[in-house]
C-alpha cells in the first residue's frame, strides 16, 4: 500500500495527491457550543470525521464514494460505460496464449517508455552488489572464482573469500543478471525478468480464473511490480521467485485436469527456481503443494486419469527434473564451498555473522573483524538491532508488515474489505489460502525480512485480491451496480498512484529502496575512460554510514580496469601496493566528498624491529 505504511517526514506523506481536487476541506474544524449554532447538518459531520482521518484513507474513502455516486445516480450508464471498456479487453483475454506474450511485451514496452523519469537504477544495497557479482561470475562461464592473495583488502559484505572468491546468495537473480551483462546491461536481466514473471502469473490465474479476470490480475502485479517497485529498479531480485511460484500454482490445476507432461515439466521448473533463489520460503510454498500432489497421485482426488498415466506422464518427468535440481544444488554447493551439503549462505554466516536467524535465536559471541565496517556492522548494528526481547519481536513484526504492505498492496485494496471473507471462505481457494498462511508465519519467524524474501507468494496474493473484486462486484444497492463501481476504484487508485510515482520519480514507496549514491559509478566512469589501470583506496571517517559500502568488486579482479580496495594498516596496503605496482592509485573519501579523486599519497609501513 502506497502510502498506506509510508513514513512522515518533513511534514509530508509519501503520497501527495494535491489539495485542489481531493480536499473538500481547507480549514480546520473550530467547535462551538450549542447554544450559538445548531446542530451541523450530516454532510457537515461526515467532514469534520473525515478530516480526523489519515489523508491517503480520506482520498481512497472520497474516490470510493464519487464511484458510489456513479452507480447509485446513473446506474445504467455506469454499467454501460464500464462493461463496454472490459469488453474490449476480454477479447484479448480469451486468447490466453496471446495475452501472455502481449502482458510480457507491454510490461517492458511501459518501462523504457518511463526511463527519462525513472532512469536505469545504480546499485546502493549490499547485497545488491554481491548478486551483481554472482551475476558476473556466472557471465564469464563459471560458478565461483579463486580466493585472491589480497582478499583482505578487499573484502566486502554478503560475500565469501574462502575456498573461493563467491557471492554468498543462491544462483537465481545472478543468472537473470548474468542474462542482463551478456546482452548489455544486468539490468536488461531485471527487466527481463519482471517482464517474464507478470506473464507467468497470467498463465497462473488463468488456470484458476475465468480469462477476463486473469488478466485483470495480471494487469495489476504488472502496475505494482513493473514500472515504480524496487523489484524493477533495483538489482535485489524478486521477481524470479514469484515467478517460480507462479509456475508452481499454474501447473498444478492444470495436472489434476488433463495430467500432461508439459504441465509437470513447469511444475518442476518452479520448484527448481524456488529452491535456487528462496529455498527456505520456497520450502514452505512447496509443501501444501506437495500434499494435494501426493493425494491426487493416489487418487484421493476428483480425476477421469488412471494410476498408470499418472505415473507415466507426470511423475516420472517430475521426479526427473527434480533429480537434476536436487544434482544442481549440490554441485553448486560443492564447487562454491568444497561440501555439497554446504550452502553458500550458510559458511557466509558462520564466517561473519553473531546473530541468529529466527526470532527465538539468541546472538553468539562477538567476533573479531579485519575492518572497522565490518565491527560496526555485525558487531555493533546487527546486534543491537534485535537483542531478543518481547519489544523487539513487536517492532521487527510491525517493519516486516508495514514494507510488505507497501509492496505488495496499495491504499485502493482496502475497498475489497467487502468481499475478501467470501474470498477466504471460497472452497476453490483452499490450497492459496494454506499456501498463504504458512508462508506467512514463515516469514514472520525471521528476525530479517524484507518483502522480497515473501516474493514466492506474489502470485497467491493476487489471486485471493482478484477473488475477493468477483464477490465484490456482485454486491447491489437497490439494484444498482455498487461493487461495479468499487473495483474500477480500486483500480483507479493503484493506476494513479503509479502516475504520481513517475511524475515525482519515486521509484518505490519505500524510503530507503533505489538509493544508490551515483557519484561512485560516476568515478568509475570517469577511470574507465582513463588510460591504464587504477587502483582506488576508499577511506572512511569514524561517522560513515555502515549501509553505504563502496569496496565492492566484480568476478576478474587482476585484470579489472578499476578496483576498489578498502584502506587498511600501512602494511597491508604496503602489500596490496606492491601486489598492483601497475596500476595507478588513488583516494576516494565518500564521508567527506564522495566525488573528489586524488593521487593516494603512500605511508611507509613501520620498520620491523
Amino acid at each position: 500500500m502506497p502510502a498506506f505504511f509510508a513514513h512522515s517526514s518533513g511534514g509530508r506523506t509519501k503520497l501527495q495527491w494535491g489539495t485542489t481536487y481531493l480536499s473538500f476541506y481547507s480549514a480546520p474544524y473550530v467547535p462551538q457550543s450549542h447554544a450559538d449554532k445548531p446542530a451541523p447538518p450530516m454532510s457537515e459531520f461526515i467532514g469534520k470525521l473525515l478530516m480526523h482521518l489519515p489523508h491517503a484513507l480520506r482520498v481512497i474513502l472520497r474516490i470510493g464514494f464519487y464511484f458510489s455516486l456513479l452507480a447509485i445516480f446513473l446506474p445504467r450508464l455506469t454499467s454501460r460505460v464500464f462493461h463496454a471498456v472490459e469488453s474490449l479487453l476480454s477479447r484479448l483475454a480469451e486468447r490466453k496464449t496471446l495475452a501472455v506474450i502481449a502482458l510480457f511485451f507491454m510490461v517492458i514496452g511501459v518501462r523504457l517508455a518511463v526511463l527519462p523519469q525513472l532512469p536505469v537504477p545504480v546499485p546502493g544495497i549490499h547485497d545488491e552488489y554481491s548478486y551483481l557479482l554472482l551475476g558476473d561470475t556466472l557471465a564469464h562461464g563459471r560458478l565461483a572464482n579463486p580466493p585472491h592473495p589480497m582478499w583482505m583488502s578487499f573484502e566486502t559484505f554478503h560475500v565469501n573469500w574462502f575456498p573461493t572468491y563467491s557471492s554468498k546468495y543462491p544462483p537465481g537473480q545472478g543468472a537473470v543478471l548474468a542474462l542482463g551483462e551478456l546482452l548489455a546491461h544486468p539490468w536488461i536481466g531485471v527487466l527481463l525478468s519482471v517482464a517474464a514473471m507478470c506473464a507467468a502469473i497470467l498463465r497462473m490465474l488463468q488456470a484458476w480464473l475465468p480469462a477476463r479476470w486473469a488478466f485483470l490480475g495480471a494487469v495489476l502485479v504488472a502496475l505494482k511490480f513493473g514500472i515504480a517497485s524496487y523489484w524493477i529498479n533495483s538489482y535485489w531480485g524478486g521477481a524470479v521467485a514469484a515467478t517460480g511460484g507462479a509456475l508452481v500454482l499454474g501447473a498444478m490445476p492444470r495436472i489434476v485436469r488433463r495430467a500432461g507432461t508439459p504441465d509437470a515439466l513447469l511444475l518442476g521448473l518452479g520448484i527448481a527456481i524456488l529452491a535456487n533463489t528462496r529455498p527456505y520460503e520456497g520450502l514452505l510454498f512447496c509443501i501444501p503443494v506437495a500434499g494435494w500432489f501426493l493425494c491426487w497421485l493416489a487418487g484421493k482426488t476428483k480425476s477421469p486419469v488412471a494410476l498408470r498415466t499418472r505415473i507415466v506422464r507426470v511423475l516420472t518427468p517430475l521426479a526427473v527434473v527434480l533429480t537434476l535440481t536436487t544434482g544442481f544444488i549440490g554441485y553448486y554447493n560443492w564447487r562454491l564451498t568444497g561440501s555439497a551439503l554446504l550452502f553458500p549462505h550458510v559458511l557466509n554466516t558462520r564466517t561473519y555473522r553473531t546473530t541468529g536467524l529466527f526470532l527465538w535465536d539468541h546472538p553468539k559471541e562477538p567476533i573479531q573483524y579485519n575492518n572497522e565496517q565490518f565491527e560496526d556492522f555485525y558487531n555493533g548494528w546487527e546486534r543491537e538491532d534485535y537483542q531478543n526481547t518481547w519489544p523487539d519481536v513487536q517492532r521487527v513484526s510491525v517493519e516486516k508488515l508495514t514494507r510488505s504492505g507497501s509492496t505488495y498492496f496499495w491504499w485502493g485494496a482496502l475497498l475489497l474489505l467487502p468481499g475478501l471473507p467470501f474470498a477466504f471462505f471460497d472452497r476453490k481457494m483452499r490450497l492459496p489460502i494454506l499456501i498463504f498462511l504458512l508462508g506467512t508465519a514463515g516469514f514472520l519467524v525471521l528476525i530479517w525480512s524484507m518483502p522480497h524474501y515473501a516474493a514466492s507468494l506474489t502470485g497467491v496474493i493476487f489471486l485471493l485480491l482478484v477473488q475477493a473484486m468477483r464477490h465484490l462486484r456482485t454486491i447491489r444497492l437497490g439494484g444498482r451496480p455498487l461493487g461495479l463501481a468499487l473495483s474500477w476504484a480500486i483500480f483507479y487508485l493503484l493506476a494513479t498512484d503509479v502516475g504520481f510515482s513517475i511524475a515525482r520519480h519515486v521509484c518505490d514507496q519505500l524510503e530507503w529502496a533505489c538509493q544508490g549514491d551515483p557519484s561512485r559509478a560516476a568515478i568509475g566512469k570517469r577511470l574507465f575512460q582513463t588510460p591504464g589501470k587504477h587502483l582506488i583506496m576508499v577511506r572512511y571517517q569514524e561517522n560513515h554510514n555502515l549501509h553505504d559500502e563502496w569496496v565492492y568488486n566484480g568476478a576478474e579482479i587482476d585484470t579489472a580496469k578499476v578496483l576498489w580496495a578498502r584502506e587498511l594498516d600501512p602494511v597491508q596496503n604496503a602489500r596490496l601496493f606492491a601486489y598492483f605496482r601497475d596500476r595507478q592509485i588513488w583516494l576516494v573519501e565518500p564521508d567527506t566528498d564522495n566525488t573528489k579523486l586524488i593521487p593516494y599519497q603512500q605511508q611507509a609501513p613501520p620498520a620491523q624491529k
